[in-house]
Formats: structure tokens, sequence, C-alpha cells
């Protein structure tokens, strides 16, 4: 018997759901955008097909466990929102629904396991470092642990930098042009400190006074995005509590940081913090797009030309809709030129945790997006997103053509003269 499932009994989110659910008329434009139809071919683990799912879920008509598998496969990559005429939040839909859903399905304890080692490390940069030195020092036990674990094995970088850690105020370079507090996230802290110091690099050059708030902390994508909304909202509120009011933008340099901050207001949604959230939301930006309506100041020319692949990180691309910043900003460098790659909109397969939890599907793309860059034979690639540069230099080089992986804001730094060093 069919057993509507309320939107009261959903929650706060639930309008957002009903609204997307309704909003599609299963055109099929999402088809081509998807990655995971891409590689599979399957009706129900394209945009159109998971909607269905989960709206004869709701409805009843479908057990929870039936719809789970096809919902698990998918990025998250909202590349289905670009090609989408109708303007479905697809992003609203799964989000919530995973939520939902992750507080009445049941995980294999393996599973469970390998969520709560994530969950409690990856967010926090002092615990992921010493979970990834303890990694690299148990690597031969890797053939004896259970497979859902082993992956985590396979993503650990050969040595971690140092770490670099970060002022409370990095000052303007000349005349004051605007005053930003940055988010200095949490797995780009350990895997590549550079980048931030790259980005405060670059905004004093530019006349940007920058803050590093202290009581800051993860941004709450990684949990957001995988269903662990009761872990996301304390880190949203830490952040809403941390950052100033005085500034002319909160400042992010990962694209899933930015997108994570963006749906803040539907994360706290009927909570006593939503409209502080939403302000918060609005107020935040990634720093291409930043930079790009502050107009940058003369460049100086790299010391030998560069051909570069520019990669769409999709939570840059697709959920926060920045294309056209970051490349108007790295042609601006002399000595530079930017290559298009074959199936930009394509997801490379990081997509936050996915490479963790679905390693087959993302070793697939991984692979394809390795073969579209290296089509174009650069001289190396160019991104917004730290996910993304870890995936996209693992299967580069494991192509056997490996090449270096630049964030946009370390081409700039670049170009400011700062070096292969950032000042401390």
């Amino acid at each position: 018997m069919k057993h509507e499932i309320p939107v009261t009994e959903i929650g706060p989110q639930g309008g957002a759901m009903a609204e997307a659910v309704s909003a599609c008329v299963h055109c099929g434009f999402c088809l081509a955008a998807c990655p995971t139809y891409a590689v599979l071919a399957e009706e129900m683990d394209s945009p159109r097909g998971r909607i269905v799912l989960m709206k004869e879920m709701l409805e009843g008509s479908l057990e929870l466990e039936s719809t789970l598998p096809y919902i698990d496969r998918c990025l998250g990559c909202l590349a289905c929102v670009t090609a989408c005429p109708s303007a479905v939040a697809y992003g609203d839909l799964l989000t919530g629904f995973r939520a939902w859903a992750e507080e009445k399905r049941s995980r294999p304890l393996t599973e469970k396991m390998v969520r709560t080692v994530v969950g409690q490390t990856l967010p926090y940069p002092g615990r992921f470092r010493a979970a990834a030195a303890l990694g690299r020092l148990s690597q031969p036990l890797r053939p004896l642990l259970p497979r859902p674990f082993q992956p985590m094995f396979d993503l650990l970088p050969g040595q971690l930098p140092p770490a670099q850690p970060l002022p409370g105020l990095y000052p303007a370079q000349g005349e004051r042009r605007a005053r930003v507090a940055l988010l200095a996230g949490c797995v780009q802290q350990v895997l590549n400190p550079e980048i931030n110091w790259a980005t405060l690099y670059v905004l004093a050059a530019n006349g940007v006074e920058t803050v590093i708030p202290a009581g800051q902390g993860c941004c709450g994508a990684l949990a957001m995005h995988t269903g662990e909304a009761k872990q996301a909202r304390p880190l949203a509120r830490q952040n809403l509590a941390a950052f100033p009011t005085d500034v002319d933008a909160i400042i992010t340099n990962a694209a899933g940081c930015g997108s994570a901050i963006k749906e803040y207001g539907l994360l706290l949604a009927g909570e006593a913090d939503e409209e502080r959230a939403r302000a918060f939301a609005t107020r935040t930006q990634d720093v291409s797009e930043f930079l790009s309506v502050l107009g940058l100041r003369p460049l100086q020319p790299l010391p030998a030309p560069l051909k570069l692949a520019y990669h769409d990180a999709c939570h840059l691309a697709h959920a926060q809709g920045i294309r056209a910043a970051p490349r108007t900003l790295l042609q601006q460098i002399p000595n530079l030129t930017l290559l298009e790659i074959p199936e930009s909109e394509l997801c490379c397969g990081s997509a936050g945790t996915y490479n963790l939890e679905q390693p087959a599907i993302a070793q697939q793309l991984g692979q394809r997006k390795a073969q579209n860059i290296l089509s174009v034979v650069p001289d190396g690639v160019v991104m917004g997103n730290i996910g993304c540069m870890v995936q996209i230099e693992r299967w580069i080089a494991a192509a056997g053509q490996p090449l270096p992986v630049y964030h946009t804001i370390q081409l700039l730094a670049l170009a400011y003269g700062c070096g292969d060093r950032f000042d401390r």
C-alpha cells in the first residue's frame, strides 16, 4: 500500500525538494551531461532516473533500500543543473534526500567504520595529517584490510608538505582596495598549503587586506554532500560565529568549499541561524570571482611560454556558475596559453569523498579525464579545486605522462613575481 511521506516529515528542506521534483519535465537533456550515465548507460543512474526514484520512494511506491544504490552512485557534480532547461534545483533535492535517508538507512559495519574515519579526520587538519602519516606507515597492511578501507591507502600522497600556519592578518600592498576574510579549508591545508599562501600573496598584490579568522573550521562540505547533515550543521555554525561582518567578502579558494557555504541557507533552514546563514552565503565568493570583479594589477610574464589545459571543477562551473572568471584572469598572464579540453563539463571523479566510496566509477572517470587532458598536449593542467588536483594528478601519472598540476591562484602568484615560494 502506498504511504506518501509528508513534506513536513522530511523537515525544513522538504519544500525545496518538492519544488525540484515538480520542476523536472523528464526531457532528458541531463543524460548527456551526467558522468555516471556516461560510464554506466543506465537510466536510473541519470539525474532524470534518480528524480523518478526519489519521487516514487517519497510517494510510497518504492522502498528506500531499492533506491539507495542509484542515489549513492551520484557524484553530486550538478552538471545536470547546467544542462537543464527547466532549472531543476537538483542539488537541493539530492542533498536533502541524502540527509533524510541517512537517518533511516542501514549500512554494513565496514561502511560505517570508513565513514566514521573519514568524518573524524578529513575536516580537521591536525587529525588528517596524523592519520596520513599513520596510513603511510601502515601501507604494507593494505591487502589485509577489508576492501572498503583500501581506497584510503591508494589516495595517500607519497609525502606531505610541512605545515605552514597562516597569520591572523595579511596586509595589502600599496593602497588598500578591499578587506576580506579567507576560509582556510581543511584538506587543502594539509595536502597543498601553498594554495592559501598564494591566495594571500595575490590578494595583497592587488591591494586587498586579508583576515584569517582563528576560530574558523571545516566548511562542512564533505559531511553535507554525503548526507551527514548532523555533522555539517555545527561546522556551519562555527564559521558563522568566527567570521567578521566588517569585510567586503568571504573568500574561498576550493570550489567544493565555496559551493557548500552557498548552501548554508538550505542546511540551516528552519533554524534560528537561517537568515544569518543566507547572508553569509551571499557574501562568499570564490577568489577568481572576486579578483575578476576587482580587476588585476599588472602581471609579469612567465619565465617561459607555458600551455596549460584548463579543467572546470564541477563545484565551480556547475554549482556556482563560475566559468569565465578564472579563464579571464589566467589569460591576462603574459606567456601563458590556455587550452580547452574535450568533455570539459564531465566530472573527474573526485567529488569530495566519492573516490573513497565509489572507487571503480571514480577510476573510470579519472582515466577518461586524464585522456581528454593529454589529448591537447599541454605542458600542465590548471584548475580551482584541491580534490580535482589530487584526482587528476593521480590518473595523469597512471597514464604514464605525469604533468604539473596548478591551482589558478598559484599561476597568478608566479606572475606577480613570487618565484617558487610565497612570502611567509
